[in-house]
């Protein structure tokens, strides 16, 4: 609880109040490895936060897998699209190792949202984060060559090679496990 609170108050301070109401609608949950907590087409009903374990959030189009975004210790998690805007959703959140989180309902989250200014203001400026962070990777998708890509992964999070398998990080990148091979053994960050 204590690294959720922290990760909360560096986004905007809570009240006393405020945090003792939010710190009561979390439930600790466990998920095996390569369990599907949400499938396209169902509707988001949990916010994590994830103790450890990483998951991923992707697309399958056809017979093409599209990894959207990983997730891992001291994150929130879950297709945020599709819980805030209780609609169905177009990706599937799946375990990639085995993982513990803390959990929260969307009625849960919505009525304290509702009840205290702060968390109102602290999920608005999660959401502006969030978008300059997806602006910011479509840029990247679109105009990096696949060693810029690989490069800015490295130096963003120079810790996912020990935790994501090699094959969802190049489908991150846009980029074929060939690549992705390749550029493992020749790029060198200094």
């Amino acid at each position: 609880m204590d690294a959720l609170k922290n990760h909360l108050q560096a986004i905007y301070p809570l009240t006393d109040e405020a945090w003792t109401d939010m710190q009561s609608i979390w439930v600790p949950v466990n998920h095996k490895r390569k369990e599907i907590l949400t499938a396209a087409g169902e509707t988001e009903k949990y916010l994590y936060w994830v103790i450890d374990g990483v998951q991923r959030g992707y697309h399958l189009h056809l017979d093409k897998e599209a990894t959207v975004v990983f997730t891992y210790a001291r994150s929130f998690s879950g297709i945020i699209d599709s819980f805030l805007l209780q609609q169905p959703s177009r990706y599937y959140l799946e375990t990639l190792t085995a993982s513990r989180f803390l959990r929260t309902s969307y009625r849960q989250m919505e009525t304290l949202r509702r009840k205290h200014p702060c968390l109102a203001e602290m999920m608005y400026r999660s959401l502006c984060m969030v978008c300059a962070g997806t602006l910011e990777r479509q840029i990247e998708l679109m105009v990096y060559s696949a060693e810029e890509k690989f490069r800015t992964l490295l130096t963003r999070s120079p810790h996912i090679l020990q935790l994501v398998p090699h094959k969802y990080l190049a489908s991150y990148l846009g980029i074929d496990a060939t690549t992705f091979s390749k550029l493992l053994g020749t790029v060198k960050l200094s």
